[in-house]
């Protein structure tokens, strides 16, 4: 693919502390990931994932018109075969993969559409936190006439069940902020204004708690939806092993003894 917007990135920058904020900055786009973009945002997954330093993610697309709008189309027209649509989604699936399995909280800024792969990103994190007038959906019946992953349909239906998926990929409409919060997909609505506080209110609320106990359930859940697998035993031993565990006990072994 041969990528011409020059202007095309993925940031970083630490906002608080223990608290990471990436943006997807390509608003003349609508935030349109292109293939460089995705690369950037592989290596940055893979940087932060080995800053201890680092407590919480944030991902927001710039411009407050998009969180991300999917993948450029200009990367689709030299396919010529089905093979090009398989490689493309693996390579969708290492990014939206390396975002899901980060060890540490993870929170969708959303401010506007969330389409497509952009859907599958904000689908990948945590928790979410929209603007109210966010809309959610992939309506690729109506425009490119491609399909999803059965890892990304995996994900679409633990967040909004089978038949808002279906009405959002078979029909080609979107879900709005309202929807998406009744159906506990969106975690919180905010106005526009207000969003990066409210998104800002949340992380915070993320460090101070037990890591190994996020990174567990995270984990835990993670192989629950995408592999059907109960396989826990060295995520419960990592837990039950760990000098958190062993402080808090001693530690909350210590208030009641006090309170005696």
């Amino acid at each position: 693919m041969n990528d011409t917007a020059a202007s095309a990135q993925v940031l970083e920058r630490v906002i608080s502390p223990g608290i990471v904020e990436v943006v997807i900055d390509r608003p003349e786009r609508r935030n349109a990931m292109t293939l460089q973009m995705y690369e950037l945002m592989l290596g940055i997954m893979a940087k932060l994932q080995e800053d201890a330093s680092v407590r919480c993610i944030m991902i927001r697309g710039a411009g407050g018109k998009s969180f991300v709008a999917g993948t450029d189309i200009d990367h689709f027209r030299e396919f010529t075969s089905g093979a090009q649509g398989v490689a493309y989604e693996a390579m969708i699936e290492k990014v939206i993969g390396a975002v899901e399995r980060i060890t540490v909280p993870t929170i969708a800024v959303i401010d506007g559409w969330a389409a497509g792969g952009g859907l599958a990103l904000a689908t990948a994190c945590d928790f979410r936190v929209c603007s109210a007038g966010s809309k959610f959906g992939a309506p690729i019946a109506k425009t490119l006439s491609n399909t999803l992953s059965a890892r990304n349909l995996a994900r679409l239906i633990a967040g909004f069940g089978v038949p808002r998926v279906k009405k959002m990929l078979m029909l080609a409409d979107f879900v709005d902020a309202p929807e998406a919060l009744a159906c506990g997909y969106v975690h919180q609505i905010a106005q526009a204004d207000e969003l990066e506080a409210s998104a800002l209110a949340l992380a915070q609320r993320l460090p101070p708690l037990s890591q190994v106990t996020q990174h567990a359930v995270k984990e835990s859940i993670r192989r629950v939806v995408m592999e059907h697998s109960f396989s826990d035993d060295d995520l419960v031993a990592a837990v039950y092993g760990s000098a958190a565990f062993h402080d808090a006990v001693a530690a909350f072994g210590s208030k009641t003894n006090n309170k005696r």
